[in-house]
């Protein structure tokens, strides 16, 4: 046993002949020969092939603590020193080499090509989208917007196609896109947008784009807690970003951008400002859905939204077959919940019987012509349909019975089985999109405008409402103009609701100053179906005066031929170019 150490300096090296006279005793960081050993080495690590061929001296104190390499043993005697700092286990750790004389250490530079990443094949298929937007200000019809940039996700799919959120090339007026690992950015065009869904379908001309990258595959509709990674170009950074979670929740969600409900996922996978249209892939690899929206609350955390494959692949086989984007299907109907037992019997339902009640049918529906208020939906499609209007999905799952319908294409036909009366009808039923009184998009159209006399008259959309009262117009714009916009049903397809937008102030127009956003009902006794239908009947008219009747029973008058030659010199102070826009002069 060696002796202990005491306390001090280290004693003189031993000479080689009392070396040999004593049992073997190898100090910590010293080899056999009673140097210390390469810094090559870890400290509490012994090897028997290490020589060193020059003595080295120890200064004074505790020896240096070492940092721990992993262990890697070789037979090469002469090479066991670098073997010990080689890279293995470690990412991108630069190499040590021996050169000259001595235990010179010299500091190559990394071999980035040894470094084993662990990346998801599909990720060089995902792409930055750069925008440039020029959004119409509708406000001012006659102009739009100062225009800005934006950038977002998307990824590469089949037929040399590129699927990013259509909020993301909204009112595009140039498109770019980039690929992973390029320093190029490549001219996009927009084929089609998806307002409903928010999904947009870009293609770039440049065959250079396509070269290496394989599409991304789209996988099965995820169950819960199945594990998720959402991968794109969020805010934070300029590189590929990729966060993961599960899936947390399947249902029917509203969507933001689109004003309707379709399919979506939650995920608790963060979903920030740039993963809009980057894609959602499961543990093999495919793709379950877009990223599209998330819930900003102080009272949760980690609610992110995703588009699912049903919804995706509805789009895309819609474009396909249609050649264009043509919507989803409703029914076109409101309808009541019948969990009450009194309410059921009233109806004439029998015990085994369930289904909803229509209340009420949309006018410009298809259905409206076969179905009637308080018909009870037995089912759809052969899918009977629960009191509270769910339908089974998967195993332990059921969702709401629009499920159904948004499977379908618009043209589409479906067997819808009503209870009327205590008698059971069946009734085939063409589906259709639907027509909102006031639209929740304008499809990238100018809005529409007329004026006269300074009056400014527009249709009323709900960007229109946004831009008048901003992002919270739904308490903040007028209460009959939002009763309009959650509850009123177009009597027919070409209604419109048309309001003065603004007065611009001239000597023809005194004491009509303060009329805003007031809805025009009709012009000398004749009701305003649209706005096409006013200007036709102003620029029409032989009466000595003009005079608009506006909701709360104002009324408005100008004399006719006053009235249009103030126009032009309205318009010229303004800087308008014309009285009314380019689709109302067809």
């Amino acid at each position: 046993m060696p002796e202990p150490r005491k306390r001090g300096r280290k004693p003189k090296p031993k000479t080689q002949t009392e070396t040999e006279s004593e049992s073997e005793t190898i100090m910590p960081g010293t080899t056999k020969n009673g140097t210390v050993a390469s810094h090559s080495l870890p400290a509490t690590t012994t090897t028997n092939d290490s020589r060193s061929t020059s003595p080295a001296r120890r200064g004074r104190g505790r020896p240096k603590k070492m940092r721990k390499h992993a262990d890697n043993s070789s037979n090469d005697n002469h090479n066991s020193a670098n073997n010990t700092n080689s890279n293995v286990g470690h990412v991108a750790s630069p190499e040590r080499s021996r050169h000259g004389e001595g235990n010179d250490i010299t500091i190559l530079p990394p071999r980035w090509e040894s470094v084993a990443v662990k990346a998801v094949p599909s990720m060089d298929a995902v792409v930055k989208v750069f925008c440039v937007h020029t959004e119409p200000n509708f406000s001012l019809p006659w102009q739009r917007k100062r225009q800005y940039s934006s950038s977002s996700s998307g990824f590469i799919v089949g037929g040399r196609r590129v699927l990013t959120n259509a909020h993301s090339v909204e009112h595009h007026t140039q498109v770019k896109v980039k690929k992973r690992g390029s320093d190029t950015k490549y001219l996009a065009i927009v084929l089609s947008i998806g307002t409903e869904c928010d999904i947009a379908l870009l293609t770039v001309k440049d065959d250079e784009f396509w070269e290496g990258v394989s599409p991304v595959e789209f996988g099965d509709l995820p169950a819960l807690q199945d594990a998720v990674t959402v991968v794109g170009y969020p805010i934070g950074g300029d590189t590929i970003s990729v966060t993961s979670g599960v899936v947390s929740r399947m249902e029917i969600l509203s969507y933001v951008h689109g004003s309707t409900e379709l399919l979506g996922l939650q995920i608790d996978a963060a979903i920030n400002s740039g993963n809009s249209g980057g894609p959602a892939f499961n543990d093999k690899g495919k793709c379950v859905g877009i990223a599209f929206q998330s819930l900003k609350n102080d009272d949760v955390e980690n609610i992110g939204y995703v588009i699912p494959t049903p919804v995706i692949i509805h789009f895309i086989q819609d474009y396909e077959k249609n050649g264009a984007y043509t919507g989803f299907p409703i029914l076109g109907v409101e309808w009541q919940k019948m969990e009450n037992p009194d309410l059921r019997i009233s109806m004439g339902m029998r015990p085994g019987q369930k289904g909803v009640r229509i209340r009420r049918i949309e006018p410009t529906a298809p259905e409206s012509h076969v179905l009637k208020p308080s018909d009870i939906i037995l089912s759809f499609d052969g899918i009977d349909i629960a009191n509270d209007g769910t339908v089974p999905f998967r195993h332990g799952e059921r969702i709401g019975f629009s499920y159904l319908v948004s499977q379908k294409y618009t043209g589409d036909s479906a067997v819808v089985k009503v209870l009327r009366n205590s008698e059971v009808h069946e009734f085939n039923i063409k589906l259709s999109t639907h027509k909102r009184l006031i639209p929740a998009h304008i499809n990238g159209r100018p809005p529409s405008y007329y004026i006269i006399a300074g009056f400014v008259f527009t249709a009323v959309t709900a960007p229109y409402l946004r831009s008048e009262y901003g992002k919270d117009y739904e308490f903040d714009a007028p209460v009959k103009l939002l009763d309009k916009l959650l509850h009123a049903m177009a009597q027919s397809v070409d209604e419109q609701i048309v309001v003065v937008s603004q007065v611009l102030v001239a000597d023809i127009n005194i004491g009509y100053e303060e009329i805003v956003n007031t809805q025009v009902l009709a012009l000398n006794g004749k009701p305003v179906q649209n706005l096409k239908s006013l200007a036709d009947m102003v620029e029409s008219s032989e009466d000595e005066f003009l005079k608009f009747d506006l909701e709360y029973q104002q009324i408005v008058v100008l004399k006719t031929k006053t009235a249009k030659e103030a126009t032009s010199d309205i318009l010229a102070t303004h800087c308008i170019p014309s009285a009314m826009s380019g689709d109302l002069k067809t």
